[in-house]
C-alpha cells in the first residue's frame, strides 16, 4: 500500500510517499480501507518534535473515514462493507496517513449517513476533543455561557456547534472576517481578537476551551466566574495552570482526547440531527501531504484541513 511516512523530525519537507506492506487485523481489530484523513495540528507536531510517537520512522494521522475491509477474531460491531469513521490509537501510532489502517473496532463508530467521507474525517479528533471537554471534563449545562478561542479553526468551529447542542450560550474570539461563518453556526457573541484583548470585554464565563495555550490560558482566568472551568488542548505544560486556577476557585487542566466509541456515536447523532458539521476548507491528496502541513501551520485556515486517500 502507498503510505506517507518520515525517516527524521522537521518539517513538512521530510514527509515522503513510500510503499509498505498491508496491515492486517488483529484480536479485536478492523481493517480499514481509508477513504479520506483529517489533519490535525498534532500531526505537525508529532512531526516536528515526535511527541507521542518518539523517533520515526512512523506515519502520522489519527482522523479516518473509510470502509471496513476485513475483521479481525471476536469482531461483531462491524461487517466488511462498513462505511465507518474514527479517531483511532491515540496517542499511539495509528497511520492514518496510508491506504490501510488496522485499529481496535471500538475506536471507530458507522460514518453519519448522509455525509462523504472527506467530512466524515474531518470530525473526530476535533468533535472528540469538543465533546470530552464539555461533556466530560466541565459538564456544560444549559444556559451557560461558554468561551471558545480560535473559534473559526478546527477544534473551534466544532465546539461552538456542540456547546449550542448543549443549550450553552457561545462566545468566541476570530479574526472579524471569520464572524460571519461563524454567527451561521450559531455563536451568540463574537470578539475579534485582533483589534481588542478579549479579557477586556468578554465576563462572567464559566467555561473556556483553549485550543491556542501560550497567554491565552493566564488571560482566561480573569474572566471565568469562581466554580468555572478552563480546558487547555495545546500541550501538557498548560496544566501550569493549575495553581493559579486554584487560587479563583477554578478548575483547570490539560486535556488529551481519548479514543471513544460512545462519543463518536454521540457526534454522529448530531450530525444526522443536523445540529453539527465540518467545515472543510482544503482537500488535498494523499501524497501532498507535506502542503497540507504547510498550509495549516500557517494558523489561518478556516475549517479542516482533508486528505483525499482513496474512492
Amino acid at each position: 500500500m502507498k503510505a506517507i511516512s518520515q525517516d527524521v523530525l522537521g518539517g513538512p519537507e521530510v514527509l515522503k510517499q513510500v510503499w509498505m506492506n498491508r496491515p492486517r487485523a488483529g484480536v479485536g481489530e478492523i481493517l480499514v480501507r481509508v477513504h479520506a484523513a483529517g489533519v490535525n495540528p498534532l500531526d505537525w507536531k508529532t512531526r516536528a518534535a515526535g511527541l507521542f510517537l518518539g523517533r520515526p520512522p512512523f506515519i502520522l494521522g489519527w482522523d479516518v473515514s473509510g470502509v471496513v475491509e476485513a475483521v479481525g477474531v471476536g469482531v461483531t460491531l462491524f461487517r466488511p462493507g462498513d462505511e465507518v469513521f474514527g479517531m483511532p490509537r491515540l496517542p499511539h501510532q495509528a497511520g492514518a496517513y496510508a491506504e490501510y489502517l488496522a485499529a481496535p473496532a471500538r475506536h471507530f463508530a458507522r460514518k453519519p449517513a448522509g455525509i462523504d467521507h472527506v467530512h466524515a474525517a474531518a470530525l473526530p479528533l476535533a468533535s472528540l476533543t469538543a465533546w470530552q471537554a464539555m461533556t466530560e471534563t466541565a459538564n456544560v449545562q444549559p444556559g451557560q455561557r461558554v468561551l471558545i478561542h480560535g473559534a473559526a479553526g478546527g477544534v473551534g468551529h466544532v465546539a461552538v456547534q456542540i456547546a449550542k447542542a448543549l443549550g450553552a450560550q457561545v462566545i468566541g474570539t476570530a479574526s472579524g472576517p471569520k464572524h460571519t461563518f461563524l454567527r451561521k453556526l450559531g455563536a451568540d457573541e463574537l470578539i475579534d481578537y485582533t483589534t481588542v484583548a478579549f479579557e477586556k470585554v468578554a465576563s462572567e464565563v464559566d467555561v473556556v476551551i483553549d485550543p491556542i495555550g501560550e497567554d491565552y490560558g493566564p488571560r482566561s482566568l480573569q474572566l471565568l466566574r469562581p466554580g468555572g472551568t478552563l480546558v487547555s488542548l495545546p500541550h501538557p505544560a498548560e496544566d501550569r495552570l493549575v495553581p493559579q486556577a486554584a487560587e479563583r476557585g477554578i478548575r483547570a487542566g490539560y486535556l488529551l482526547v481519548e479514543p471513544d466509541h460512545a462519543g463518536l456515536q454521540a457526534i454522529s447523532d448530531l450530525v444526522q440531527s443536523g445540529r453539527l458539521r465540518a467545515k472543510v476548507g482544503t482537500v488535498l491528496p494523499l501524497a501532498e501531504a507535506a502542503e497540507a502541513h504547510r498550509l495549516g501551520q500557517t494558523g489561518h485556515t478556516t475549517g479542516k484541513i482533508v486528505l483525499a486517500v482513496g474512492a
